[in-house]
């Protein structure tokens, strides 16, 4: 997820209810000394409700604009999948320009803007599955997972620690700052070996024989920008195969449509498959 935000992108979490997913947008947000902002998606909503809108003045006899929530560093879209086609589909533009537009004027929002959405894999009723041309908005896709047994023992043992664990998080930087290391990333270099390598991977998945769907320019540029971030992070300012690797099955996870389904879940079936694709693929020297 750090990856992600230095790369400018944005993340999809898909996981079940209560594995820390709120905790670890909050906890982000605080560390990187941004404002945070958390939206319930529900069938009910209306864009007005993440956008915001024009609030009538009276005294003025002239309306105002009043930001939504959408206008923080990072904003937490929960359950994201349980809004309708029509207010999903308000937040395109947010996730794609870093921008609103209502009644025909442009909003800026701030920068860093990260959004992190969440929806339940497994719980489809009452929910508006996210379209391709949206999921593709989105840099990975990740899970969390259940955590490991000592870490849950400690918080059975200790109901509070968590929450006094994250009241006790201080700001280490602030949204400038965190520009400042997104540009850094930006500047991280990627040779043509690695860039081929990272071609001959997106090409396998556009001819492959269990894909209906595989890779696009946007998921490639994703897969780049992600390598050079993972570097970043490795005090590395070069790309090598091993970073492609890594952030392989987060950039392409979901963008990826499989052909047909197997007993295997749907994370574990193209894990499989994006494995099978790099075995079969000599890395560059």
């Amino acid at each position: 997820v750090l990856a992600a935000i230095l790369a400018r992108g944005h993340v999809l979490i898909e996981d079940v209810p209560g594995v820390g997913k709120t905790t670890l947008a909050r906890a982000l947000a605080r560390s990187l000394g941004c404002s945070f902002a958390r939206i319930q998606f529900t069938s009910d909503m209306l864009p007005a409700d993440i956008l915001g809108g024009q609030v009538l003045q009276p005294q003025e006899g002239s309306f105002r604009f009043r930001a939504g929530p959408i206008f923080a560093h990072v904003v937490l879209a929960d359950e994201i999948n349980r809004a309708s086609p029509k207010t999903q589909s308000a937040m395109l533009e947010a996730l794609s320009e870093g921008q609103v537009t209502l009644d025909e004027q442009t909003y800026a929002l701030p920068k860093p803007f990260i959004v992190l959405a969440t929806q339940n894999p497994l719980e489809h009723h009452g929910t508006y599955p996210l379209p391709e041309s949206q999921l593709d908005r989105f840099l990975i896709s990740v899970a969390l997972g259940y955590p490991p047994q000592d870490d849950e023992r400690a918080l059975l043992m200790a109901p509070h620690l968590s929450e006094k664990a994250f009241e006790s998080l201080q700001a280490q930087f602030d949204p400038e700052q965190v520009l400042k290391m997104q540009s850094f990333v930006d500047a991280v270099h990627l040779s043509k070996p690695a860039t081929d390598y990272l071609l001959q991977i997106v090409s396998a998945t556009r001819n492959h024989s269990e894909l209906a769907l595989g890779c696009s320019p946007r998921g490639s540029l994703a897969m780049a920008a992600m390598a050079r971030a993972w570097a970043w992070l490795d005090r590395r300012d070069y790309v090598v195969p091993d970073d492609i690797q890594e952030v392989l099955e987060t950039v392409l996870g979901h963008r990826l449509v499989l052909m047909q389904r197997t007993g295997l879940s749907r994370r574990a079936q193209m894990r499989k498959l994006l494995d099978g694709i790099v075995q079969q693929i000599p890395v560059p020297r």
